[in-house]
């Protein structure tokens, strides 16, 4: 066996177990750990298929911003663990017959599924020579799947103004930051001056 393959079964098996323990894992601490594990690993893999800026921005965006981020948050919650591990033994029935049913229909799509004619050349990325790996994605991305790439991003937008609508709640015992307030505000009531004599406090 050659440094590569030794590599992908390496980097394969630990992305395999980091999103297996991600599941498993007591603690959300150690699972964050573990997706974070995961996440490395699929980089690696990345990087034995010779995609070096996917990795690379798998590890900056992934790994350094939204693991981390689930890491702080996860830490930083109050969460009683007992209570959710009850209401996790309620549910595991109705759990594991969906799972079930999922796997199932898995289990039918892939026994049933047949490539089409042309369908691995349609889907591969164009071959170009003398370019670079970032340029080729690039041209991918913003030339060959250009409206897919932007449709993809408006979705995520409205879904992402969809979770801030429905999570916004209007509190009236809290301050808000009144702009035009801030703007229209007389200075001459806004600031007082104090003749403060020396030796005295305000």
């Amino acid at each position: 066996m050659t440094v590569p393959v030794i590599a992908f079964y390496a980097f394969a098996i630990s992305c395999i177990a980091g999103g297996l323990f991600t599941v498993l894992a007591r603690n959300p601490v150690h699972s964050v750990l573990w997706l974070i594990l995961a996440f490395l690993s699929a980089a690696g893999l990345f990087v034995t298929l010779g995609a070096e800026f996917v990795a690379m921005l798998l590890v900056i965006v992934y790994v350094g911003a939204v693991a981390v981020l689930f890491l702080f948050v996860v830490m930083m919650l109050d969460v009683d663990f007992a209570a959710l591990k009850a209401e996790m033994t309620r549910y595991l029935p109705i759990g594991l017959f969906i799972g079930v049913v999922i796997l199932m229909q898995l289990a039918i799509a892939f026994g049933a599924w047949e490539f089409s004619d042309g369908a691995l050349e349609r889907v591969s990325a164009p071959a170009v020579a003398d370019t670079e790996n970032v340029a080729a994605l690039g041209l991918i991305l913003y030339d060959r799947y250009i409206l897919i790439f932007q449709l993809a991003g408006l979705i995520l937008l409205v879904a992402m103004v969809g979770a801030i609508v429905l999570t916004l709640r209007h509190r009236e015992d809290i301050k808000r930051q009144d702009v035009l307030a801030q703007m229209y505000r007389d200075p001459k009531k806004a600031m007082e001056l104090k003749d403060v004599k020396p030796g005295q406090g305000l």
